[in-house]
C-alpha cells in the first residue's frame, strides 16, 4: 500500500473516530486529482437518526416523515431506513448498502425464497415473527422526495434509523403528533436527532401542572448508562433514581421527571450525561391547561445564544436559562426584529446565579412582528444554556411550544412535514446579512420542486414566504442553504386551529452536517504519524 492511500485512510479513520455515527468513503481517483493541494469536501457516507416515542395517548395521531436532499457527488447506491427501537438489530447490509431482506422484498419484507429458508431453519411461526420485526417503519426510495407514514394511538414506536450512500448526506426525519384532548393536547413535533453523550434541557418542570418526560433512545447493540441531573432555582435537586440509568440495547426509555425528585419546581434544567455508550435525548413537556410540545436540547453552553423564530402572535414568552458552574452572569437581552436588533423595555439585562435555573416572563415580546431572542454574556466569558416557552391563543384556549437556543445553519438544513397552509419559515442573521436559497421538494404524493432566494438584512428576523411545490399533494420538505454571509439561524412553525385552539409546534433547523472535509490524498503520512 502506497503513502497516498495510507494518508487518506488515516484521515478518514480519524474522522470516523471523532464523529462516531457518521462516516465518509474515499473519493474516486479522478475526483481526487481535481482537489490536490487542499482538503476535499465530500458527502457524508453514513449517518444515523433517533426518534423518541411520540405519545402515550390513545388519541394521538402521528406522522413520521423522512427525506434526503439531492447532493452533488453522493454515491449512486444506498438506503435510509427507520425501524422500531423495540425491534432487534437489522440484518447485515451487503456491499451495495441494502440488506438481503430488503432486496428480496419491498420495504424490507422478506421475499418468498427468503421466507422458505427461514421456515426450514426456525419454523413457520418464528419466521413470520422475524419478518415483521425486520420490516422498516419508513424507507426512502429516492433523494429529493419525502416519504411519510402514519401511526396512531399510544403504540406508535420510538425509531432507530441509519442511512448510507446516496441517502446519508442531509438525511432528516421528523415526527408530528396531534393529540385531540387531554394532558398535552395540541400539535407536538420534533426532528429526529443523532446520538450523543451530553444534553442540556432548560425549560423542563416538575410542577404538579406539568407531566414532563425525558426520553432516552439507545441505537446500539450494547446497553448505555446515563446520569440525569436536575437543577432548580436553588441549585441541584436531590434525585432518587437519576444516577446510573440503564438504557437497554436498541430500545427507548421514557422517564417521568417528577419521579426522579420529590421537589416540585416550575423551572428545571435537565442535564443528561452518558457514562457509557450513547443515546438520543428529548424532553416531552405536557401541561394540563396549555397543551404541550417537545423540548429539544439547547445548543452547547455558550456566552452567545440565539433562539430563532418566536411566533409574531405569541401572547406570552417565558425564558428559562441556566449557567453551569459557580459564576454569576448578567445576560444582555436583544430581540432581532424585522427592522433590526432592539432591546426589550424592562428586560435589558437578566441576572443568572451560577448553578441555578432562572425563569423570566417577557410578556408579548414580539408585539405582532417576527422575532428571535439574542442573549449575550459580557465578553462571552460565562457559558449559558437557554430555551423559551411560547403561548399562543386567548385565555382558556392557549397552546404552548418550546424554542431552545439553536446551533447556526452553516451550510444546509431541512424541515419536514410542511403543508401549503400553516407553515412559517423564520430566518435570522443577528451578526451580519446573509443570502439564502430555499427549496420546496416534491410532495409525498406528488408535486414539482420550487426554489427561491432571499436576502436577510443584518440583525433582523424575517418570516420568509417559503415556496410551495407546484401541484402539491401531501406534505413536503423545505431545505434552506446559505449562499453568502451569516451566521444564519432558522426555525419552522407548523400551525392549525382545532376547536378554536391554535395548535402549533416549532422546530429549530440545525445544520444537517451532510458534508465533511477530508484530508487531501497527497498529504504526507509522516505528519499524521508524529
Amino acid at each position: 500500500m502506497n503513502r497516498t492511500t495510507l494518508s487518506l485512510i488515516a484521515g478518514v479513520t480519524a474522522l470516523a473516530a471523532v464523529t462516531g455515527f457518521a462516516a465518509v468513503s474515499a473519493p474516486d481517483p479522478g475526483a481526487a486529482e481535481e482537489r490536490t493541494g487542499a482538503a476535499a469536501t465530500l458527502p457524508v457516507e453514513r449517518t444515523g437518526l433517533l426518534c423518541p416515542q411520540p405519545s402515550t395517548s390513545d388519541l394521538a395521531e402521528t406522522t413520521y416523515t423522512s427525506f434526503t436532499p439531492v447532493t452533488e457527488g453522493a454515491d449512486d447506491k444506498g438506503t435510509a431506513v427507520l425501524r422500531s427501537a423495540a425491534q432487534q438489530s437489522a440484518p447485515e447490509e451487503d456491499a451495495d448498502g441494502g440488506s438481503e431482506d430488503e432486496k428480496d422484498g419491498e420495504n424490507g419484507s422478506t421475499g418468498e425464497d427468503g421466507e422458505n429458508d427461514k421456515k426450514d431453519e426456525q419454523g413457520g411461526k418464528d419466521a413470520a415473527k422475524d419478518d415483521k420485526a425486520d420490516k422498516p417503519v419508513l424507507q426512502l426510495q429516492a433523494p429529493g422526495k419525502p416519504v411519510a407514514v402514519e401511526a396512531n394511538g399510544a403504540d406508535a414506536p420510538a425509531l432507530v434509523g441509519t442511512a448510507d450512500g446516496r441517502f446519508a448526506s442531509g438525511w432528516t426525519a421528523q415526527q408530528t403528533t396531534e393529540v385531540a384532548a387531554g394532558t398535552g393536547r395540541g400539535l407536538q413535533g420534533v426532528a429526529c436527532s443523532a446520538a450523543d453523550t451530553q444534553f442540556w434541557f432548560p425549560g423542563a418542570s416538575t410542577d404538579d401542572s406539568r407531566t414532563d418526560y425525558i426520553h432516552l433512545t439507545n441505537p446500539d447493540d450494547s446497553a448505555a448508562v446515563v446520569d440525569i441531573e436536575l437543577y432548580g432555582k436553588d441549585g441541584e435537586l436531590e434525585t432518587t433514581v437519576g444516577e446510573g440509568v440503564t438504557v437497554k440495547p436498541r430500545s427507548a426509555e421514557p422517564l417521568l421527571l417528577s419521579t426522579l425528585t420529590a421537589e416540585k419546581q416550575t423551572d428545571v434544567t435537565v442535564h443528561v450525561v452518558v457514562r457509557s455508550g450513547r443515546v438520543g435525548a428529548a424532553v416531552q413537556a405536557l401541561d394540563d391547561e396549555t397543551g404541550g410540545d417537545w423540548l429539544p436540547a439547547s445548543a452547547d453552553p455558550s456566552g452567545s445564544l440565539v433562539l430563532p423564530g418566536i411566533p409574531k402572535d405569541a401572547k406570552a414568552v417565558r425564558l428559562v436559562a441556566f449557567t453551569p458552574g459557580d459564576a454569576d452572569v448578567d445576560l444582555k437581552v436583544q430581540l432581532a426584529s424585522p427592522s433590526g436588533l432592539i432591546t426589550p423595555a424592562g428586560n435589558e439585562t437578566l441576572h443568572l446565579k451560577g448553578g441555578m435555573t432562572a425563569g423570566f416572563d417577557l410578556g408579548d415580546l414580539t408585539r405582532g412582528e417576527a422575532g428571535s431572542l439574542v442573549l449575550t454574556a459580557p465578553d462571552g466569558s460565562v457559558p449559558v444554556v437557554a430555551a423559551v416557552r411560547v403561548l399562543r391563543g386567548e385565555e382558556g384556549k392557549q397552546e404552548s411550544a418550546f424554542i431552545p437556543a439553536a446551533r447556526p445553519l452553516e451550510t444546509r438544513a431541512t424541515a419536514l412535514d410542511n403543508t401549503a397552509k400553516g407553515t412559517t419559515l423564520s430566518v435570522t442573521a443577528p451578526q451580519g446579512g446573509a443570502e439564502i436559497e430555499v427549496t420546496a421538494s416534491a410532495g409525498t404524493k406528488g408535486g414539482t420542486p420550487q426554489t427561491k432566494t432571499y436576502t436577510i438584512e443584518p440583525g433582523t428576523t424575517q418570516d420568509v414566504e417559503a415556496p410551495v411545490p407546484a401541484g402539491l399533494k401531501g406534505s413536503y420538505a423545505l431545505t434552506v442553504e446559505t449562499r453568502s454571509g451569516g451566521p444564519v439561524y432558522a426555525s419552522r412553525t407548523l400551525a392549525k386551529t382545532e376547536g378554536g385552539v391554535p395548535f402549533f409546534t416549532v422546530q429549530p433547523l440545525p445544520d444537517d452536517r451532510g458534508m465533511v472535509a477530508v484530508p487531501d490524498a497527497s498529504e504526507d503520512l509522516s505528519v499524521l504519524q508524529k
